[in-house]
């Protein structure tokens, strides 16, 4: 059961919000802290999630720095 950096439970399809800046690893780009992140999927491990973002595509984040909406 993934929950968010508030413990919040996380569903599949959630949307979140970024509480901190983010580098993305092989890519040059940041992802900035408030960012809005739709439609979530949950993966095999409690403590993360795959998300779609404009410019660096799909992603595993950790939910210790992600908000439910």
């Amino acid at each position: 059961m993934a929950k968010d950096a508030n413990g919040v439970t996380l569903n599949a399809g959630d949307s979140v919000s970024v509480i901190k800046d983010l580098k993305v690893k092989g890519a040059q780009s940041t992802i900035k802290r408030g960012t809005t992140i739709k439609n979530i999927r949950l993966t095999n491990k409690n403590d993360e999630i795959e998300a779609k973002i404009d410019k660096c595509g799909v992603i595993v984040l950790k939910t210790c720095f992600l908000k439910k909406i």
